[in-house]
């Protein structure tokens, strides 16, 4: 495994790192995360993604009680939880960043996962309706009481990380370290465009999701939806809908040539394509089984074999499906 800093903090995390997202607390029970989290730690995965919306917060206890049963170090493997969404729809507890949410946000996460404190916490989307310096001074007083380490965005814009930034840098609190974007061959113009002077400037670090367009890109969709996939699933009609575009399914015919000459899976590519970006600090990868764990991490080895002309190539195929093209 390579390890990366996490943008400009001192912290180090693996280039590929396993997530919850859909999977845990639904297909995913506690003996099969137990088997995922061993097979990716074996890989020298040291970084888990969760959330606090997964699965109502399921996905949050189910790999709490994985740990457990694991046994790992504290100091060896870094976690993390995003709070916004909530998990019950009252005025403070639903699609805010206000004080009081993020205060019991990281409380309940703590209890879930059944640990003293969580590596990273993300803020997982602006709120607009929460003054900036509210947010800004709950996540440096979260990061202060040692209930997190750094604090982060998700799906922020450039212009919303730096106002942020700015408040942090005005009051001598905790700035944000890191942002969790979606970044994939399809999804490109925010990671690549407009967070570029951010990674110098700020030191912004990367956990980007998504590395296969929700599957999209390992080729799996190529004939059609197979039963029981993630764009199959009941209450994920939303994601069928703007992951699985034709253009989209084309682009990931065609990419399957070059995974073909390199001797690789079409997953494998794409996840290789992904970490091969110097900015990108770490990739978050999904399994359901320690088999797909083990299969993704042999991206390991496809990525010394992106040069600059299969990588151009690669994006070239992908380009009528890219956010890029216009």
């Amino acid at each position: 495994m390579e390890y990366r800093r996490l943008g400009g903090s001192g912290l180090k995390v693996g280039v590929f790192s396993y997530g919850s997202w859909v999977t845990y607390g639904r297909q995913v029970d506690v003996d099969k995360a137990v088997a995922c989290m061993g097979a990716a730690r074996d890989a020298g995965v040291n970084f888990f993604d969760n959330a606090e919306t997964y699965e109502g917060g399921r996905a949050e206890e189910v790999m709490g009680e994985a740990l457990r049963k694991l046994g790992w170090r504290r100091a060896s493997y870094v976690v993390s939880t995003k709070i916004f969404f909530g998990m019950n729809e009252g005025p403070n507890e639903w699609h805010t960043l206000n004080r009081k949410k993020l205060r019991e946000g990281i409380d309940g996460a703590l209890k879930r996962f059944g640990l003293d404190y969580i590596d990273l916490v993300f803020c997982h989307r602006p709120d607009p309706e929460t003054p900036i310096e509210e947010t800004v001074r709950s996540m440096h007083m979260m990061v202060e009481s040692g209930k997190a380490l750094y604090w982060g965005t998700s799906e922020w814009s450039a212009a919303e990380i730096m106002e942020a930034v700015a408040v942090a840098d005005r009051h001598h609190l905790h700035r944000p370290q890191m942002e969790q974007p979606q970044y994939n061959l399809f999804v490109r113009r925010r990671v690549e465009k407009e967070f570029t002077r951010l990674y110098r400037s700020i030191g912004l670090g990367l956990t980007t999701f998504s590395p296969l367009a929700s599957g999209v890109l390992s080729g799996k969709y190529a004939v059609g939806i197979p039963k029981g996939s993630r764009l199959d699933l009941p209450g994920y009609e939303w994601l069928k809908a703007s992951a699985g575009k034709p253009e989209r399914i084309e682009a990931a015919r065609r990419l399957q040539d070059v995974a073909r000459e390199l001797s690789c899976t079409s997953a494998q590519l794409a996840l290789a394509w992904c970490a091969s970006n110097p900015d990108v600090s770490t990739v978050i990868t999904g399994a359901s089984s320690p088999e797909q764990v083990k299969e993704n991490m042999q991206a390991l080895d496809v990525l010394p074999k992106l040069t600059p002309e299969i990588r151009r190539r690669m994006e070239e195929l992908a380009l009528p499906a890219s956010d890029l093209r216009d």
